[in-house]
């Protein structure tokens, strides 16, 4: 049934598309008109079999980069039909409003403002769908161009030895969506020529399996920082996403994935905190597994602050940031800093100066950037890699560097 539903739902996209495209072709002469129809229909038949064959292609062994080119196809194909037969179920609904009320009222002028206002739909549907059909293809030769943010912080309870200080965070690599080493290996050197004294990753190195970072692990663990490299765990890292998989096999990929970052020579934290020096003072660094208001949540922040006391300046590694509102600027307010993933910025949407949308800010609070509540702040950042979709339009892939001022 749910295969049946989901056909007629196909149906009824493709249907709306290619009466749009056979009214924007209406007055072309031949062949044109036959050769653009031609055009959108081989299109079409490659897009229905890229949606029902991706599954068995993505088994057959083909080159990572040529799936994601054909999920982006899918995905930018798919959000096109969407779009135009959005904008035409509306001027169906309002023909049909219009022919109600012919039937019981004087029927309206013919030649007047329905052709019109149909010919304004037609035409704004495939404005509104070819621009995101392109906005989404454009998107696909972002994935791998690294973007470095520089955020500058002050507070009141920093110690005087860490004034000056410079961090890179970066987040959500999700290395089981790349496909080409050399671009990834152009990120980790911008992160390294930064030169910052210390490198903060926040959560979900893999999107399931460990084996994603197969051929990564020398390409991540160039990574370097004088006060070292440290990480926690996102969502993604704890199996929760593997496919058929016994509890057992979940477990075994957590240790393994564990076990990434130690040989990657980064200092994994879970529910736990340490010290860091720098001219004769100390501040606390927290890291807590995934705590989340809408997904599974295993950390624990409690035990990661057992031991600290209220006066001590900190920054806490969480990985999503529903944990700030659900926990830490509630009941642990003397928490001066947390740094988040996980929205990735929804990977499309507008960031402008002085302006930033994406429809993820509908789903969180705290979605991209540098946010303040009283004397606490917490810093999204948007992410190193991407997931699903293969591409980023408005917030490419995040490379944070702050500075203690």
């Amino acid at each position: 049934m749910g295969f049946i539903v989901l056909l007629l739902i196909l149906a009824v996209l493709e249907y709306y598309s290619i009466t749009s495209i056979r009214w924007m072709v209406r007055n072309m002469k031949a062949p044109w008109k036959s050769v653009v129809l031609g055009a959108y229909i081989l299109l079409s038949l490659c897009w229905f079999a890229s949606f029902f064959g991706f599954e068995y292609l993505r088994g057959s062994g083909w080159d990572r980069q040529i799936l994601n080119f054909i999920f982006a196809f899918f995905m930018a194909f798919l959000m096109m039909k969407v779009v135009i037969s959005l904008f035409m179920v509306v001027d169906d609904v309002r023909r049909l409003g219009s022919w109600l009320w012919q039937q019981f009222n004087a029927p309206a002028a013919e030649g007047g403002t329905p052709i019109t206002r149909s010919d304004f739909i037609q035409r704004t549907a495939l404005i509104a769908g070819g621009t995101l059909f392109g906005l989404l293809t454009y998107g696909m030769f972002n994935r791998y161009r690294y973007k470095v943010n520089k955020i500058k912080l002050s507070f009141d309870k920093l110690p005087q030895g860490f004034k000056g200080m410079r961090f890179v965070q970066i987040s959500d690599i999700h290395s089981g969506s790349f496909g080409d080493p050399s671009s990834v290996m152009k990120g980790v050197d911008i992160i390294n020529e930064l030169k910052a004294d210390l490198v903060l990753f926040t959560g979900d190195i893999v999107n399931s399996e460990h084996e994603e970072m197969d051929d990564y692990m020398d390409v991540f663990d160039k990574i370097k920082a004088p006060m070292g490299v440290f990480s926690i765990l996102g969502n993604h890292d704890y199996s929760d996403y593997s496919r058929n998989a016994s509890e057992e096999k979940k477990e075994g990929n957590r240790a393994l994935i564990r076990d990434i970052h130690k040989k990657l020579g980064w200092r994994l934290m879970i529910d736990e905190h340490l010290h860091l020096e720098r001219n004769n003072d100390k501040l606390a660094l927290l890291g807590v597994g995934n705590i989340s208001k809408s997904f599974h949540t295993y950390g624990d922040l409690s035990k990661a602050y057992d031991g600290l006391s209220a006066d001590e300046f900190k920054i806490l590694m969480s990985h999503d940031p529903t944990h700030w509102d659900l926990e830490v600027n509630t009941d642990y307010q003397d928490i001066d800093l947390t740094l988040s993933g996980h929205t990735h910025g929804m990977q499309f949407g507008l960031n402008l100066p002085g302006f930033k949308w994406s429809p993820v800010q509908y789903m969180f609070k705290q979605w991209a950037g540098l946010y303040e509540k009283g004397a606490q702040k917490i810093y999204v950042n948007t992410g190193f890699g991407f997931l699903g979709y293969p591409g980023r339009v408005g917030f490419l892939p995040e490379i944070t560097l702050f500075e203690f001022v």
